[in-house]
């Protein structure tokens, strides 16, 4: 698998001009498919599209119910949300249909999919979710 390292510098978020440069250094011509993982923050990214094909934002319920409401922004332009870890929903006291709630609420035709990935757990949806074609089930 190919990868690149971007370094933000002083930004909080990637921006097109930032991947553009990047994908020159990839075999485009040989890739099906190309992942564009940003910054870590749910705050800085949301201004600054990057021309993806599909937009996912992946979250876990151990950061809380209130994500969503806390950033709607980013939230309202995806495409896809995965909630990630629902094992743990019972722990960490989150209701994950909270979550979906919240986030049909900012995103009335955004996708979500429940995942638990440490137990495959919605991780065939996922992929169905994003458009892709796999016929790997070994994960």
């Amino acid at each position: 698998i190919n990868s690149v390292n971007l370094n933000t510098q002083d930004d909080c978020h990637l921006d097109a001009h930032r991947v553009s440069h990047a994908l020159e250094s990839l075999p485009l011509d040989e890739l099906d498919l190309l992942f564009i993982e940003n910054v870590g923050n749910l705050v800085c990214p949301a201004d600054f599209p990057l021309g993806a094909d599909v937009e996912l934002v992946v979250i876990s319920v151990t950061e809380g119910d209130d994500m969503i409401r806390k950033y709607p922004k980013i939230f309202a332009q995806t495409d896809l949300v995965a909630i990630n870890k629902i094992d743990l929903a019972p722990a960490v006291g989150v209701d994950p249909q909270i979550l979906v709630s919240d986030y049909k609420r900012v995103n009335p035709h955004g996708r979500v999919v429940l995942t638990d990935a440490r137990n495959n757990r919605g991780i065939d949806e996922l992929i169905r979710a994003l458009g892709i074609e796999c016929t790997n089930t070994q994960w």
